[in-house]
């Protein structure tokens, strides 16, 4: 623990850049993100259909390197967090968190006693496979592993206080296209509606000394997010900036004669 771990610069504030993956799980993306100057890559089980088995493949190329590899898990469930934790993630995103019951539950699955119920097992991925103190192991996992919140329902946004407010959980994610979908304004980001359950979640996190993190599609966005105090920005979606890189490069050649 002589380096400051992610979660540590989050929670005091500092900010932290990365990037989401959801298609490109090659065992070099790891090593690309950092030299792109990423802090950590997220990799989605979510939407992407990942497993277990490959994300575990994933961790295994980052071992070594600078940037920290995590998890967006399908759901805040134990059999979901621990395993993605087990197999070396750095920390866990949690989909549509909607109550400080649900972020209790998250909390106790990525925590060993005496502050969750987390299961022990050692000598790991999540460990380096190495020997050492159990008592002391388990501290350092605890205050390695990043726990983050996603608000992105309109349950979620009426608990954001609530939420905010439970020890462990590290970070409100605004989930920006879902949050809308729920609002019943599907991706009008610049809607009033929107913006007011934005300032809701910036607020809630600020009062609670939580960290602020978004996933950002462009430059400007990245820009105006940084600005409301989001401190855990996020590059996404890899096919989108796969597609948009090959229409630059391609561009001169595809205009109309």
């Amino acid at each position: 623990m002589n380096q400051e771990t992610l979660k540590q610069r989050v929670r005091a504030g500092k900010l932290v850049a990365g990037a989401m993956v959801f298609e490109f799980f090659s065992p070099g993306m790891a090593r690309i993100a950092e030299v792109a100057g990423c802090d950590f890559v997220m990799f989605d089980m979510e939407h992407s259909g990942l497993s277990i088995e490959t994300l575990k493949q994933m961790q295994a190329a980052a071992r070594g390197l600078s940037v920290a590899p995590m998890a967006r898990v399908p759901r805040g469930e134990y059999h979901f967090l621990a395993r993605a934790l087990d197999v070396g993630m750095h920390g866990v995103m949690v989909p549509m968190v909607e109550s400080a019951e649900q972020a209790r539950a998250i909390v106790e699955a990525t925590h060993y006693p005496p502050n969750g119920r987390r299961g022990a097992g050692f000598g790991f991925a999540h460990d380096d496979y190495a020997g050492g103190d159990i008592g002391t192991k388990m501290k350092v996992l605890d205050e390695r592993n990043l726990v983050i919140a996603q608000i992105e329902t309109e349950r979620g946004l009426a608990a954001v206080e609530e939420i905010a407010g439970v020890d462990g959980i590290d970070v409100l994610w605004l989930g920006h296209f879902d949050l809308t979908n729920f609002l019943g304004i599907p991706a009008q980001f610049d809607n009033p509606l929107f913006l007011d359950a934005v300032a809701r979640i910036v607020a809630a996190a600020r009062k609670h000394g939580k960290g602020l993190g978004f996933m950002s599609g462009d430059p400007a966005a990245t820009r105006r997010y940084r600005d409301l105090g989001f401190n855990m920005l996020a590059a996404g979606t890899d096919p989108a900036i796969m597609i948009g890189g090959l229409r630059a490069i391609l561009s001169p050649v595809r205009t109309k004669e």
